[in-house]
């Protein structure tokens, strides 16, 4: 192939694919394997389709995803631990024509913020809640979560989860899908293509309910943690799919 048929093959008018300007481009901080990355990136090609980058404002976690202002070219703001529901709160009413997100970890939002999330989904704030359950803290050294499974080892866990001194896991998608507050209430993943496209697909309802001041959009992502679970990217899939699956199915339940 000449140098002359190459360009023509990668011109613009033969352009098929490219990353969105919203993506920035620093170096993610993420563990291989880890779901962040992709989650980043379907947010960031919704907000470019749907050309709301100068109208969307995202609040950061504590955990892993605490540096994801470094990595989407839109405003942020940072949250205390557990807070973003009630910073995105604030922040909506005080904005109500921009486009409000929060994008929180297990641990961030179904411990010490628990509070704030029930609640916002009750009063049914107008803000899309991306909530990523990897069933661990995977940034402090890996330690039993809400959402930790029945008998997974985790760091202070190590003979596995023991429901009876613990508690269950928490099905937080479960829990605010009967508040009457919320409109829609999706579980997702993204760990196949076809599973990247349906989590696409549900982030911008999310947005799209909020430009109709629909309300609250609760959007779980089943997500993996290599470094928590002790796992190569490739055994996280596949124990995602074998035992996070069966008790965090993946549809729709509740959509308004």
């Amino acid at each position: 192939m000449t140098e002359t048929e190459l360009k023509n093959i990668i011109s613009e008018e033969n352009l098929v694919y490219s990353k969105t300007s919203v993506l920035l481009d620093n170096e993610m901080h993420y563990c291989p394997g880890c779901t962040h990355g992709v989650i980043h990136k379907v947010l960031a090609e919704v907000i470019d389709d749907m050309g709301i980058q100068e109208e969307t404002i995202g609040v950061s976690p504590v955990g892993c995803s605490v540096l994801a202002y470094n990595y989407l070219d839109i405003d942020w703001q940072q949250a205390a631990h557990g807070r973003a529901p009630a910073l995105a709160t604030a922040t909506i009413r005080l904005m109500p024509e921009k486009y409000v997100f929060t994008y929180q970890g297990d641990g961030d939002l179904a411990s010490i913020g628990i509070a704030e999330i029930m609640h916002a989904c009750n009063r049914g704030e107008n803000i899309v809640v991306i909530f990523v359950n990897n069933a661990i803290y995977g940034m402090t050294g890996g330690q039993m979560a809400p959402t930790t499974l029945e008998g997974q080892v985790t760091a202070t866990s190590p003979y596995g989860r023991d429901c009876e001194v613990t508690g269950f896991p928490m099905k937080i998608s479960e829990i605010v899908s009967l508040l009457p507050g919320t409109r829609y209430v999706t579980r997702q993943s993204a760990e196949t293509p076809a599973a990247v496209r349906k989590l696409k697909k549900a982030i911008r309802k999310g947005f799209e309910n909020t430009r109709e001041n629909k309300g609250i959009s609760f959007i779980e992502v089943v997500a993996t943690c290599s470094s928590g679970w002790k796992q190569t990217p490739v055994q996280a899939n596949e124990w995602m799919k074998e035992h996070m699956f069966p008790y965090y199915p993946l549809g729709t339940l509740k959509d308004e």
